[in-house]
């Protein structure tokens, strides 16, 4: 018997350090499905790659905000004031347009079984 395939939707991390520049890299990728009550996000330090694309970058700073998403997307009171709304609104959050050193590609939309395994695999594909 064949499972059920739900929505699902995602959005790739990057890394933009200098914005004026409109240079990124893949770094990570958001992904959440509402039926799964799901939503998780992975991401990938390469700092050599950073350093490329800008020597200046901020390392620290940056896995700092990522591990904020982290917290985000698993929800409660680490997460912050954002942390406590739906899992909808967090995702909305995490992929709301920003001029920052972190933002998020638009976001995507597709159908899975699960939602984890398609995490992994858009991972494997976008961003390593």
């Amino acid at each position: 018997m064949k499972q059920e395939r739900h929505v699902f939707e995602y959005a790739v991390i990057r890394l933009v350090p200098r914005v004026e520049r409109e240079e990124f890299l893949n770094i990570g990728l958001v992904l959440y499905c509402a039926k799964h009550k799901f939503l998780q996000m992975q991401y990938h330090i390469d700092i050599e790659k950073w350093y490329v694309v800008d020597e200046k970058v901020e390392a620290d700073e940056v896995v700092a905000h990522l591990e904020s998403f982290k917290k985000i997307c698993i929800g409660g009171k680490a997460g912050g004031a954002i942390g406590q709304l739906g899992q909808a609104d967090r995702f909305r959050w995490l992929t709301a347009t920003r001029s920052t050193i972190l933002q998020t590609s638009k976001v995507h939309l597709g159908l899975c079984e699960n939602p984890e395994a398609k995490l992994n695999r858009l991972f494997e594909q976008l961003v390593l």
